[in-house]
């Protein structure tokens, strides 16, 4: 396992961070609990996960993936091995606080002090803003071409309210995640001003159908050490291939929840048969390439993997191992030409 830094704040998490949306609905607690176990005899030392989750989001099983960490943290005796990651929701959650999901002081507190009592621990390392509150582009757009309303909560407000849970010491660190270059420069110079904390990482979708986060985002990324989180690091699982040509296999997520059509256009399930057909030329697996190619980028800090199975972690332990070559370098740049992000 590689270990990096987590932005400025000293802590140190591995490249491959464990996600847990699906637990308490895909995955049983007795499943959830197996996979930690396994991700903490691999190395894995990051686990993440929201108070909103797990997905499919509804009412019923609200925070029930957190309450399945926080039984298996008690059982396991082990917070003190595992840099824990949660986040806040943002707007448009009506089942949440009653829809006042707005990044508001009273807010981030109210839901921090949730996810702590379900997680059964007295601190989360790393605590994020979900998605924007604000108006924003959303999913499924390469970027804004028109005045969007900002109907949000006041961003010193929740600067300051996050720098509070520090010193409190109910959090150690804090990030954003589906941000933009905007959004996050906005949160930076806001926090350097006010010399207070400041965003730790970016948790972004990212993948080989999905390099957005390259056009802009990668060079804050990097300079100002904001690091990349990757979700969704083979697509939600379409990088397998296991979805091309209309097939749905039996308890997979898009054939439970078909509504994320994120990663099903023409263009994207064309992209997915090249990147497929040329992993089967390497004699790799889809997922051990989509892993290795993301675990490759130098503003990465950690690819989030969410493992339905054992068996899909085991496909990013593989990848640690493989080495993208010079060669294979070029081919991934024709084919991302080829199809420019064709699952934004």
């Amino acid at each position: 396992m590689r270990y990096q830094p987590l932005g400025r704040t000293g802590i140190e998490v591995s490249a491959i961070c464990l996600g847990t949306m699906t637990w308490g609905e895909q995955n049983t607690p007795k499943e959830g609990f197996a996979q930690m176990d396994h991700a903490l005899a691999g190395g894995i030392n990051f686990f993440d996960t929201a108070e909103m989750y797990p997905v499919d989001v509804r009412a019923a099983t609200y925070g029930h993936t957190e309450v399945i960490i926080g039984d298996w943290l008690t059982e396991r005796r082990c917070r003190d091995q595992i840099i824990l990651a949660s986040k806040v929701c943002g707007p448009g959650q009506s089942h949440i606080r009653g829809g006042d999901c707005r990044f508001t002081r009273e807010t981030i507190h109210t839901a921090c002090e949730g996810s702590l009592k379900r997680l059964r621990t007295d601190y989360i390392d790393l605590y994020q803003l979900h998605w924007p509150d604000r108006g924003w582009t959303d999913f499924k757009d390469l970027g804004q071409t028109q005045v969007i309303e900002d109907v949000g909560s006041d961003r010193e407000e929740t600067v300051a309210a996050l720098d509070e849970l520090i010193q409190a010491g109910k959090i150690r660190a804090w990030g954003i995640s589906n941000e933009s270059a905007w959004g996050v420069m906005d949160f930076v110079a806001r926090a350097d001003t006010g010399r207070v904390s400041r965003p730790a990482s970016i948790q972004n979708a990212y993948s080989l159908l999905n390099r957005k986060f390259e056009f802009a985002l990668a060079e804050i990324a990097l300079r100002e050490h904001v690091g990349l989180l990757a979700y969704a690091p083979i697509a939600a699982g379409v990088l397998t291939g296991k979805y091309l040509d209309g097939a749905r296999p039996p308890g997979a997520r898009n054939t439970l929840w078909p509504s994320n059509t994120r990663y099903f256009s023409n263009q994207a399930q064309s992209a997915t048969r090249a990147y497929v057909e040329l992993a089967g030329e390497l004699g790799l697996s889809p997922e051990v390439l989509a892993h290795a190619f993301v675990l490759s980028r130098p503003f990465l800090t950690a690819s989030i993997v969410g493992a339905t199975q054992i068996g899909h972690l085991d496909q990013a332990f593989a990848a640690l191992d493989y080495t993208i070559s010079d060669e294979l370098v070029s081919r991934l740049e024709e084919l991302h030409h080829q199809y420019l992000v064709p699952a934004p």
